[in-house]
């Protein structure tokens, strides 16, 4: 049985609604005023709010501000009772967050049909969330799993056999061990990093004084950092050759670090989904006030449908390829090119060519 919560003054209309939400199978509450309203709301949680305007001591509008900023009431679908038909009073109820008005007089079918519409449109939401929800529920069970117990496994087995054999085991054998021990240690430290590194993300996301921050600093593209990361990750897919850099000098407004981390990311991306002996080119342009930094490569790509569903935890096609990777790093990317003002494009024509390009505001070096 759905919940509504009626807030309105006038007692005649406000039992008059509450009847014929009794009637119609609704679990109906009642609060005489906007104070009464958001104690009912925090402690109730309705599924809908109705609510009058025109209220003494707290209106309509402060109840409605109060509840879009508690993230319990926030997403509850909020329907204003007006006798006031005025353009702007509407504009104000509406850049708050309210999802439909009605005005006074209005007839039982009139309040019947903003009610179902409202509920119907909320359930779709709670239905596509929960959906999401599941999918990444999925993704984390049958990316994470895989991608930490694979190193433990390679960690544990060696480090156990090296205590069992200790003393028959020949010192090359050891060190070819101790190496997959390490390379091992070192792919698990990378996928907690990676892991940290979202969660810090995603928390400064919410936080318009860190996200100013982030704006604030400054990077003199391409440093020496720069191309020796992507000159190193070449040489570390034995892929020098397939490499082919063409960098203008630009000044970007982000740190050197997030910039090294995108960069980073993304050409890992074009080295784990293209074939040795193909070109990987990175290149930039700077018109105007936008910085591109494009990423192409002949790899296997992704359809239209992917690219829409770009998320954490995700991989595509994983049962027809094997690959390593938790499917953060696309994610990471992008979302740190979106808290610098920019955006990351990705147009890809399946096992033929992928652009991926980061978006940047940029100013022109003075010289």
């Amino acid at each position: 049985m759905k919940k509504i919560l009626v807030i309105e003054d006038e007692q005649a209309v406000r039992e008059n609604i509450l009847e014929l939400l009794d009637a119609e199978d609704f679990q109906a509450l009642g609060a005489a005023d906007g104070q009464v309203g958001l104690q009912l709301a925090y402690s109730e949680l309705p599924d809908l709010i109705i609510c009058d305007v025109m209220m003494p001591e707290l209106d309509g509008y402060g109840v409605l501000a109060n509840l879009r900023q508690n993230v319990l009431t926030a997403t509850i679908p909020f329907i204003f009772l007006t006798a006031k038909c005025d353009k702007n009073d509407f504009r104000q109820g509406m850049a708050l967050g309210a999802d439909d008005y009605l005005s006074k007089p209005f007839t039982r079918a009139e309040l019947l049909e903003a009610i179902y519409t409202r509920l119907h449109k909320q359930n779709n939401i709670n239905q596509y969330y929960q959906q999401q929800i599941e999918e990444l529920r999925n993704n984390i069970t049958l990316s994470l799993p895989h991608e930490m117990r694979t190193p433990m496994n390679s960690i544990l087995g060696f480090s156990q056999l090296l205590i069992r054999a200790a003393d028959i085991i020949k010192p090359p054998e050891i060190r070819e061990m101790a190496q997959s021990i390490n390379n091992a240690g070192e792919r698990l430290f990378k996928l907690m990093q990676k892991f940290l590194l979202y969660a810090e993300l995603e928390v400064t996301a919410t936080d318009y004084q860190q996200i100013q921050r982030l704006k604030n600093a400054d990077t003199f593209f391409p440093t020496e950092s720069i191309s020796y990361l992507l000159h190193q990750k070449a040489s570390q897919e034995n892929r020098a050759d397939d490499l082919q850099l063409n960098l203008k000098d630009a000044h970007l407004k982000i740190g050197e670090k997030y910039l090294l981390k995108i960069i980073e990311e993304l050409i890992d991306n074009a080295f784990k989904f293209s074939r040795p002996g193909t070109t990987i080119k990175v290149i930039n342009t700077c018109i105007n006030n936008t910085f591109t930094l494009s990423f192409i490569d002949q790899g296997r790509g992704m359809s239209a449908e992917q690219i829409a569903k770009i998320g954490a935890y995700r991989q595509f096609d994983r049962k027809i390829y094997e690959q390593q990777g938790s499917g953060l790093g696309l994610i990471i990317a992008k979302r740190l090119v979106e808290l610098h003002g920019g955006k990351l494009k990705i147009n890809s024509i399946p096992q033929e060519e992928t652009i991926v390009q980061v978006i940047l505001p940029y100013e022109k070096l003075k010289v």
